[in-house]
């Protein structure tokens, strides 16, 4: 996917940063869904992570057991 929205950080970075890739198969979102609120909360780990917990959405136990190499 291709995007020609420009990223402007408006915060300092809080944890390690998602790529969009990450950030879309680590919750299972489609494409657009990921891509908007990427650009919209930066790519903020520990913010997307909390975003998403906030919306009742897990992170798939494919991308948990990768983190913690199981």
């Amino acid at each position: 996917m291709h995007s020609d929205r420009d990223f402007e950080r408006r915060r300092v970075l809080r944890g390690n940063a998602y790529t969009l890739e990450e950030f879309r198969s680590r919750y299972g979102l489609h494409p657009d869904v990921a891509e908007d609120l990427f650009y919209r909360f930066g790519p903020s780990s520990i913010e997307l992570d909390i975003l998403m917990a906030a919306k009742t959405r897990v992170a798939s136990i494919h991308a948990i057991t990768q983190e913690i190499g199981l």
